[in-house]
């Protein structure tokens, strides 16, 4: 599961520190190419440390290795949910998919930058090891690439505060990967689910449209986020079930705590 929103506001100064609580519905597929959906309803701590080399934001916590007024490099996390083989019909008698964690460095080029209208437009690299945990043990399930374009807008209908963001780009990962999600290995074959290799490659692509306000002390956020995996190496999976499926979600946070210090915003 990536980001409620895939975009930070642009801005001239933030608070060096945030902190408060937050809550989030999200509606998403079990795995990306299955057709059953669960609802989540999830508490989060809302934090925010924007230091010159470490960073701490609702979506990743980075530290900074390298920074241009067009580069940025840094490594990140990212994590999906776990899913319960015998509640979905197409991993019945399949071991559960534990949740899982990525960590890796990524580049971020800025492209277009305007500071006076408020948007920007940036190619985010990121690569990432993806790890799986029970949380008795921890499993490496691969590498994950997902290049991307993030385009941000501030005050997108001027004076309302509403922040637009929209992202953009393929995915690509190893054999690895895909086979924790696609391969059927087979001593789990059935005559409806044949046995497969999953192999590396792409992965499909995915498109995301973020919104958020701020309504102090509250931020509310709002995404959608389309996934497209005709032309992946694992469409032909029996676990992939269909080639479009989709991930919303809606999140509001209340800040109780700021720093009195602030600093330049920005990314």
């Amino acid at each position: 599961m990536t980001a409620l929103s895939p975009f930070r506001a642009l801005g001239a100064e933030k608070p060096l520190w945030e902190a408060g609580l937050g809550m989030a519905v999200l509606r998403m597929p079990d795995y990306r190419g299955s057709d059953e959906y669960r609802n989540y309803l999830l508490p989060f701590p809302y934090l925010f440390y924007r230091g010159d080399v470490l960073r701490v934001e609702r979506e990743r916590v980075s530290g900074r290795i390298f920074r241009t007024d067009r580069l940025l490099l840094d490594i990140s996390l990212n994590g999906g949910v776990p899913v319960d083989s015998s509640d979905n019909a197409d991993r019945q008698g399949m071991p559960d998919l534990d949740p899982t964690f990525e960590i890796g460095p990524s580049l971020s080029i800025t492209l277009l930058e305007n500071r006076q209208e408020r948007y920007a437009l940036k190619l985010a690299l990121p690569v990432r090891a993806v790890f799986s945990t029970d949380f008795s043990s921890v499993r490496r399930e691969g590498w994950v690439f997902h290049p991307r374009l993030h385009f941000e807008k501030a005050d997108v209908i001027p004076g309302t505060g509403l922040n637009l963001g929209l992202s953009v780009g393929p995915m690509f990962a190893d054999r690895n990967h895909h086979g924790y999600f696609y391969t059927v290995e087979p001593a789990y074959e059935t005559p409806s689910r044949p046995r497969y290799d999953a192999g590396g490659g792409y992965s499909g692509s995915t498109a995301t449209v973020g919104l958020n306000k701020a309504l102090h002390p509250f931020i509310v956020s709002a995404f959608v986020s389309l996934d497209h995996l005709g032309g992946s190496v694992f469409e032909d999976s029996p676990l992939v079930k269909t080639q479009n499926s989709w991930m919303c979600g809606f999140s509001v946070a209340w800040i109780f705590l700021k720093s009195e210090r602030m600093v330049p915003k920005a990314d």
